[in-house]
């Protein structure tokens, strides 16, 4: 699947309307912002979607990301070496979680600030594993986004909660930043949600891991920094 300049551009904004709003993006608002025809824009996204990349809800006339669309989006963001944390405007945030972390005298207690922290400036779920248990942190902020309605929904990511710690041992991700999208996550795969975590070196663990859980709709580029930036910040603090 090889897509032109202008559509992977498209799908980008489609992404981070969506991401922003939380409500289907319409051809319209794409035309405004590339300054061209509705037409021409409906006729781009009809190629996105039979690629698989979007989807059209049947309530609306607008168009969604779909789990194969947000993977080709980080996979996009994961190539792009210029993607710096300047760029992101995330200094003030990194800051911050350092700022706290620091002030901790025990690594249990640095390890949950961190995770405290990303709650804050994500708005999703934090969690880490501080040796053979997992903290969890900011449940409700999780539940308030729109995505969570559906009963079923929440379920699904209450079992996904449940079965993550043996999940992590077993399967233990190899990489610095591991990103699980909707359907790729192994457990509660129609829970609508992307696990994004990073492995670190602590006291209690060469294999420790910390990260969000939230809506597959999320500003990736930012979360992804965020994580990243904080699993190599405890694995230089601790």
């Amino acid at each position: 699947m090889e897509l032109s300049n202008r559509q992977k551009e498209i799908l980008s904004s489609i992404i981070e309307e969506y991401a922003e709003t939380a409500s289907p993006v319409g051809s319209v608002t794409m035309a405004k912002l590339f300054n061209v025809s509705p037409a021409t824009i409906r006729a781009e996204m009809a190629r996105l979607e039979s690629y698989g990349l979007i989807a059209q809800p049947h309530t609306s006339a607008g168009r969604v990301p779909t789990d194969a669309g947000y993977r080709y989006y980080v996979n996009a963001l994961e190539n792009n070496k210029e993607l710096t944390e300047h760029e992101q405007g995330l200094e003030r945030s990194a800051h911050a979680i350092e700022v706290r972390v620091s002030s901790q005298s025990r690594a249990d207690a640095a390890i949950r600030g961190a995770v405290d922290s990303l709650v804050e400036l994500t708005g999703n779920l934090g969690l880490a594993t501080i040796g053979d248990q997992l903290y969890l942190a900011g449940i409700s902020r999780l539940f308030t986004q729109p995505e969570f309605i559906d009963n079923a929904r929440v379920q699904a990511v209450a079992k996904l909660l449940d079965n993550l710690e043996p999940w992590l041992r077993e399967a233990a991700p190899g990489e610095p930043l591991n990103i699980f999208i909707g359907q790729e996550n192994p457990i509660g795969k129609n829970s609508n949600v992307s696990l994004i975590i990073s492995k670190f070196r602590s006291p209690f663990s060469d294999k420790s891991y910390i990260g969000v859980l939230g809506p597959t709709r999320q500003n990736y580029g930012r979360v992804m920094s965020l994580v990243r930036h904080t699993g190599n910040m405890l694995e230089e603090i601790l």
